[in-house]
């Protein structure tokens, strides 16, 4: 997925974002604070919304979970956290790529527990490695104390716009 680069509280004790200054911070509902590539990227837009924000050196992203985020079972749709996971990748990697021109070149995602309409859903994670071109990340998409969804992926940043 190509880049130019949910509804929440906000975790306790969490930090304001001042540091990212390429992207506007959302500034009225549960995700004041928070930013977004909603407007930037259709596919996100369409599905999301989901945001994300700097907690000291940890960047947190989060969705609150709603019906069309559904299957048909009424737990949240695989496509979905894939989704939200690929999201995470990006926001993670975010102080070292900003939003200069990147692509997923991998992600890989285990399926652990179902997620409910209404839950907050948050995805923490850590660059493990970065080279020149290659960033490699890996996360885990959590509901509460339930973890619902494991990952890694690797980004390529493109040169050029």
């Amino acid at each position: 997925m190509a880049r130019s680069a949910a509804c929440p509280a906000p975790s306790p004790g969490a930090s304001a974002d001042v540091a990212d200054t390429d992207l506007p911070l959302v500034t009225e509902g549960p995700f004041a604070g928070w930013r977004s590539w909603s407007g930037r990227d259709p596919w996100e837009t369409l599905t999301g919304p989901f945001y994300f924000r700097r907690e000291g050196e940890a960047v947190r992203c989060a969705f609150r979970v709603e019906a069309k985020h559904l299957n048909g079972l009424g737990v949240i749709h695989g496509g979905c956290l894939m989704t939200f996971a690929d999201f995470a990748l990006f926001a993670i990697a975010h102080p070292l790529i900003g939003t200069g021109p990147a692509v997923t070149v991998s992600l890989h995602g285990d399926f652990i527990a179902a997620g409910r309409e209404g839950e907050l859903v948050e995805a923490t994670g850590e660059v493990t490695r970065a080279s020149r071109s290659l960033v490699f990340v890996r996360g885990l998409l959590t509901a509460g104390e339930r973890t619902l969804f494991g990952f890694s992926g690797i980004i390529r940043r493109l040169s050029g716009p």
